[in-house]
């Protein structure tokens, strides 16, 4: 069985994150750290496969954008490392992990330097899948 592409395991990654986070079959729901790090899959899925799911890097870049416009010369790593320590410190619910798991791979990513290589290495992941 091969997923073949990038949509495709981008798609079989928003299936796994949608209905694995709240659970309620056979299997238990997914956990913190698995949510954390499919979602950082995902995203590299997201980047990847274009089309539709570029939608979720566009919305974060843009976000990105309004925040370096209100407080000038923040960079990206400072950003990166604001929201890893939100969300390691923050109890968060798995829902809200896997949405700030998708944008910290994005901001990880921008970052450069140090940041980067843990982005770099599930964006391969992600298209070592496809």
């Amino acid at each position: 069985m091969s997923l073949g592409n990038p949509m495709s395991v981008a798609v079989v990654l928003t299936a796994l994150l949608v209905f694995g986070i709240p659970g309620g079959g056979q299997l238990r729901p997914l956990g913190w750290w698995p949510t954390l790090i499919l979602s950082m899959v995902a995203g590299s899925a997201y980047k990847a496969a274009g089309g539709p799911f570029q939608f979720i890097p566009d919305l974060i870049g843009s976000g990105l954008s309004t925040v370096t416009k209100v407080l000038p010369g923040v960079t990206m790593a400072a950003i990166a490392l604001s929201l890893a320590i939100f969300i390691l410190f923050k109890k968060l619910t798995t829902k809200q992990v896997g949405y700030l798991g998708i944008a910290f791979w994005y901001v990880a990513a921008g970052a450069g330097g140090s940041w980067s290589y843990l982005s770099d290495s599930i964006a391969s992941l992600g298209a070592n899948l496809a």
